[in-house]
C-alpha cells in the first residue's frame, strides 16, 4: 500500500486547512480519516458538507448511525466500524441494536431493521433496489423523502470508507475498545 501522509492542521495543503479548522471545532482533534483526505481539497470539503448535510436530514440521530454503520459493514470499513460504534455509544444507542450492525445480523427494534435492510439493499444493489422493497421500507413508517436520505448516508460512506481502504487509515485513539473486522457470515 502507497503510504500516505497523515496531515496536520499546519502541514495540510492550504486549500485544505480552513476544512481541518473546522473539523478540529467540531470534534475537538482531526481525526486520521479528515487528515489523510487532507491530500484532495475538494474530497475533504465533499465529505464534510455530505456529512453535515446527512446530519440535517430528517433521520434521527440513531436512524443516521444505522444507515452510517450499515454501509460500513457492507464495504467492511474497519475504521468506520470503530468510529461510528463509538459514536452510537456516545448517542446511547441501544447495545444490542449496535452489536446486530457489528455483526451484520436483524436488529431487535423492527422500524430501524426496516432501515437497516434498506440500506443493506441500497448498497449491495447499487440503487436497483426493488419496487417492493422500497414499499416495504416505506410501509415500515419511512418516507419517499427517507429512501433519498438513505442515499446521501450511504454516498458519505463510500467517500471515507473507499478512502480508509486505499490509505490504510489507523484507527484513532477515541475508537479504543471498539475495534472491528468483518465476521464471517454463513
Amino acid at each position: 500500500m502507497s503510504k500516505f501522509t497523515v496531515y496536520t492542521q499546519d502541514t495540510a495543503p492550504e486549500a485544505s486547512k480552513p476544512v481541518l479548522h473546522e473539523v478540529k471545532k467540531a470534534f475537538g482533534f482531526i481525526p486520521n480519516l479528515q487528515a489523510n483526505m487532507a491530500h484532495s481539497p475538494e474530497l475533504l470539503a465533499g465529505y464534510t458538507a455530505l456529512w453535515d448535510l446527512f446530519a440535517k436530514s430528517s433521520l434521527t440521530p440513531h436512524e443516521q448511525q444505522v444507515v452510517y454503520l450499515t454501509a460500513n459493514f457492507e464495504h467492511s470499513c474497519h475504521y468506520c466500524m470503530a468510529g461510528h460504534t463509538t459514536l452510537a455509544k456516545m448517542i446511547k444507542m441501544d447495545a444490542a441494536v449496535i452489536a446486530a450492525l457489528r455483526a451484520g445480523t436483524a436488529l431487535p427494534d423492527a422500524r430501524l431493521e426496516a432501515l437497516h435492510r434498506f440500506t443493506t439493499l441500497v448498497v449491495r444493489d447499487r440503487g436497483f433496489v426493488a419496487e417492493a422493497d422500497v414499499e416495504a421500507f416505506i410501509a415500515a413508517g419511512y418516507t419517499r423523502r427517507n429512501v433519498l436520505e438513505v442515499v446521501l448516508g450511504v454516498a458519505t460512506k463510500v467517500m471515507s470508507n473507499y478512502t480508509n481502504h486505499l490509505v490504510g487509515t489507523e484507527l484513532d485513539s477515541f475508537m479504543a475498545g471498539n475495534e472491528w473486522t468483518k465476521p464471517a457470515l454463513g
